[in-house]
């Protein structure tokens, strides 16, 4: 059986619902038998209307219901749900998707904001090691891929980023980001 990918709602939900450390003795007894409001409110020493607030927020995330036994509700867990959240987690792409609406460039465009001038060249060559890497992804921009590029060449494109041409092509060169060979310059 394929295990559906929680959505973020679902997970928010699950979070909230299990960020409390009553509601988890709640859900750990409800995981060895039915209870109802009045038993919870006894085995855990707080009003009844403090666990009916408590069984209200893991009923909405799904992991608990109720059924009517004469004049009360009778609580038990949704295993199956639990479950299914849980191995939802454990999934290699339920993490990654939360953040699916991040915008992953939002770190560089800070930092070119912060290091660029106005002309597009660099005030400085960061020294952190981030920011660096930040700074040479943008600069490799101005090379086309496939394309050989003498030293000279190599030179006169960096110029117009830094004076200092050797770091720029020396880093980029280190980081891997640009190919160097007999004085030849590429990306691919």
């Amino acid at each position: 059986m394929i295990t559906p990918i929680p959505n973020n709602e679902q997970l928010l939900a699950f979070f909230k619902a299990m960020a409390d450390a009553n509601r988890l003795k709640i859900v750990g007894l409800l995981a060895q038998q039915t209870y109802t409001v009045e038993q919870l409110a006894a085995l855990l020493n707080l009003r009844s209307s403090t666990i009916s607030h408590h069984l209200m927020i893991l009923s909405e995330a799904g992991l608990v219901s109720a059924r009517a036994e004469s004049y009360y509700n009778v609580y038990r867990l949704e295993q199956a749900a639990l479950e299914s959240i849980a191995n939802g987690l454990l999934s290699a792409d339920t993490l990654p998707a939360a953040a699916a609406q991040v915008d992953r460039q939002a770190y560089d465009q800070k930092i070119l904001r912060d290091y660029l001038l106005p002309d597009g060249s660099l005030k400085i060559i960061p020294a952190q090691r981030k920011k660096r890497e930040a700074i040479l992804r943008h600069v490799i921009k101005a090379f086309e891929p496939g394309r050989h590029y003498s030293e000279k060449e190599a030179v006169a494109i960096l110029e117009h980023f830094h004076k200092d041409t050797a770091t720029l092509r020396r880093e980029m060169v280190g980081y891997g980001l640009i190919h160097r060979e007999h004085s030849e310059y590429w990306i691919e």
